[in-house]
């Protein structure tokens, strides 16, 4: 049967109608980026009196203007435009402040004298990227003029089977880990170890913690099936029943992002496949998400025994985030900024006799696919530069002398290519962006490829803060289950885009 086109959700036709075609958006993140940096300066002039300001505050105002078109209603709540432009004022503007501000760098690692001077030429390389990725991302954008489109609709029978099949093997997968350590506080104390009696186990967890995302598929499947109106107190209490079985499945091992991540794509199928989501609610998670990173840090710093000083109040915060050396800081600017690293690469760069990888970060990274017992020589991924760009060429030693840092999508590209090649790199966060808007305008409503829309947003963010190893390791640990269990519980055709003689 023809149908008009594009095909989006009921909910996201009226965002998606409303794209800015004026300047009150660029005016609006003018007036928001000078008040701020105003405020700032005010607050600390010594401190903020400094050319790097100028670099920073264009960065602010450039991505500034899609977090605005989100806040307007412009875009759809989950729209991975708007997406970007809330984190990316963050990564971009707010973080490179808060670093002054509160004087937060890179633990156990001498810096420049003056970080200023190299947080500034970093932001004006991030000036000329946050250009290349709009520009970009608009053609990438850009619908295809197809007469036609695939669908993928709905196997009843198939989906229902995938999914409990699904349940069945990653549930006792994860009662087999279980047992292997001595049952869950044994899972725990392996972790307080160190870790070391995981190695090993890495395919057991890319299966067995994928629990949770499908079965909250396989509830979407049944609210939209019996076409249920679920209550936001119903919705809130299965995200509560949600997150505790993300801890089991895996979040007990001290994986963050794993919980994070895994919560983030709940609330995406809520809202693209059951019911669409209020702001107000985006704004609580948003305030749940970062201090649960906060507070479940100390877990990951310091294991349970520091967890539940924390919890219970036997032990002053402050004595615990020292002890740990897990703060609010930390959660803010070094797992969702990358402003200190950066500015530390392009400055050893400068003074240090560091040579360019020329692209063997990304030949590490596509090396992981193959297994060291077919090619144990293979060559390392990102760590060996990223030691080297610390502590000197010749310094990386595998397992003895190595760092693991994560340098996000400019960083890395500097290890590789140097300092002028960043920009050029922003052009994979605009493909990574730009098609994915493009798929969110073309979906039908009832395509399940809805599913997997919150990974894909997950995706462009992961692009930004992380390196090339990173994101596969996300891409596949986290994609590659859910997307199987929906291929296998669909059926793909083509069906017309337009009417004959339209």
């Amino acid at each position: 049967m023809a149908v008009e086109a594009p095909y989006l959700p009921a909910r996201a036709q009226r965002s998606q109608n409303k794209l800015p075609r004026g300047t009150t958006s660029l005016f609006l993140s003018l007036a928001i980026c000078t008040l701020l940096v105003a405020g700032f300066w005010i607050g600390d002039a010594e401190t903020y009196e400094h050319r790097f300001l100028l670099p920073v505050w264009i960065c602010g105002v450039l991505i500034g203007i899609d977090g605005i078109n989100w806040f307007r209603g412009r875009l759809d709540i989950f729209s991975p435009i708007g997406i970007i432009g809330l984190l990316g004022f963050h990564f971009f503007f707010i973080a490179p402040l808060l670093h002054l501000h509160w004087d937060f760098w890179m633990t156990n690692t001498i810096g420049p004298a003056d970080w200023r001077d190299w947080m500034g030429q970093m932001a004006w390389l991030n000036v000329a990227g946050l250009l290349v990725y709009r520009f970009s991302r608009r053609i990438f954008a850009k619908p295809k003029p197809v007469t036609s489109q695939m669908m993928w609709k709905i196997h009843s029978r198939n989906f229902s089977m995938a999914v409990a099949y699904a349940l069945v093997g990653t549930a006792l997968l994860q009662l087999l880990i279980y047992v292997q350590f001595g049952g869950i506080m044994g899972y725990i104390m392996a972790y307080e170890d160190g870790g070391a009696a995981f190695e090993g186990k890495g395919w057991l967890f890319m299966l067995s913690e994928k629990f949770p995302v499908i079965a909250l598929m396989g509830y979407a499947f049944y609210a939209r099936s019996k076409d249920k109106s679920a209550t936001w107190t119903t919705l809130l209490l299965l995200l509560v029943g949600y997150l505790i079985l993300s801890l089991l499945f895996g979040g007990l091992r001290g994986s963050r992002s794993n919980t994070v991540w895994s919560l983030f794509w709940a609330v995406g199928i809520i809202h693209f496949w059951i019911r669409p989501l209020p702001k107000r609610i985006f704004y609580a998670g948003v305030m749940f998400l970062v201090m649960f990173m906060y507070v479940y840090g100390f877990f990951k710093g310091g294991g349970s025994e520091a967890f539940m000083s924390v919890i219970q109040g036997r032990e002053d915060i402050e004595l615990v985030e020292e002890r740990t050396g897990r703060t609010m800081e930390g959660a803010l600017l070094g797992d969702l900024g990358r402003t200190d690293i950066q500015a530390f690469v392009l400055w050893r760069m400068e003074i240090s006799n560091y040579e360019p990888a020329k692209g063997r970060t990304y030949l590490g990274t596509a090396a992981i696919l193959i297994p060291r017992g077919v090619w144990p020589d293979r060559p390392p991924n990102k760590v060996k530069e990223g030691t080297e760009i610390r502590m000197g060429m010749g310094t990386y030693i595998e397992g003895v002398m190595q760092s693991s840092r994560v340098h996000g999508l400019a960083g890395e590209a500097m290890l590789n290519f140097g300092p002028s090649a960043v920009p050029f790199f922003f052009v994979i966060l605009g493909f990574v962006v730009g098609r994915t808007q493009r798929l969110l305008k073309s979906l039908h409503p009832d395509d399940m490829r809805w599913l997997m829309v919150p990974f894909l947003i997950n995706l462009c963010f992961m692009v930004l803060i992380a390196d090339s190893d990173n994101i596969l390791f996300f891409f596949i640990k986290n994609g590659a289950v859910p997307f199987v269990v929906i291929l296998m519980g669909s059926r793909r055709y083509r069906m017309s885009t337009s009417r004959e003689g339209g």
